[in-house]
């Protein structure tokens, strides 16, 4: 199983953070190391002092394809979960500043905590209207829809696929909407797909 994630794709992020906006998915990965389950607590790493959360769609592949058309693209995944992209936002800044990979701020251990339960696309009347959002500590942090995204679900699939072989199990984080901000121990992370609770976990 391998993770691939999109940056830079929810307009107002891109806002917040003052990027320039892509012409094209903006792709990194995570490494199966990264995942959380079973709202598996967060421990927070010595080594960064500004781990922002980032709740993110989380896409299921469901079989092995490459060069997919965007039009079959609908084929090749089969549920949708929750999770959160926990970026080190200061290592980062660091990086992106000396123009130099940022593996280590979005790769780390325990950085890609996810929902145990993936919904199946069958379960959702329209794709392109599907809503999210995190709480941390009782108080909406973050919300989407995924009308707002950049690029479909199915633009993604297609994309990936031009320089990636898709496998059963590979998971994509489809991007975040604004609102992300620092963590610290003490609090607790509550993510929702619609309206149903997705995960519960803490940070340590």
């Amino acid at each position: 199983m391998r993770i691939f994630a999109v940056g830079r794709n929810y307009a107002e992020h891109i806002q917040e953070l003052n990027n320039e906006r892509p012409t094209e998915p903006v792709i990194f990965t995570k490494p199966d190391t990264a995942i959380l389950r079973n709202n598996a607590p967060f421990y927070h790493p010595e080594f960064s002092k500004d781990i922002h959360h980032e709740v993110e769609l989380v896409l299921r592949v469901c079989k092995e394809g490459k060069n997919i058309e965007e039009k079959f693209a609908h084929k090749y995944y089969d549920a949708i979960g929750l999770g959160v992209d926990f970026t080190a936002r200061d290592l980062q800044q660091k990086a992106k500043e000396k123009g130099l990979p940022w593996d280590i701020a979005k790769g780390f251990n325990g950085s890609a905590p996810i929902s145990d339960v993936f919904k199946p696309v069958s379960e959702f009347s329209d794709l392109k209207n599907i809503s999210f959002s995190l709480q941390v500590n009782g108080v909406t942090k973050q919300e989407g829809n995924t009308s707002m995204m950049l690029f479909s679900f199915d633009y993604i699939i297609a994309y990936l696929s031009t320089f990636f072989t898709l496998r059963t199990g590979d998971l994509i984080f489809t991007g975040t909407p604004k609102g992300v901000s620092a963590v610290k121990p003490g609090d607790v992370l509550t993510g929702f797909l619609e309206k149903e609770k997705m995960f519960e976990f803490s940070v340590k």
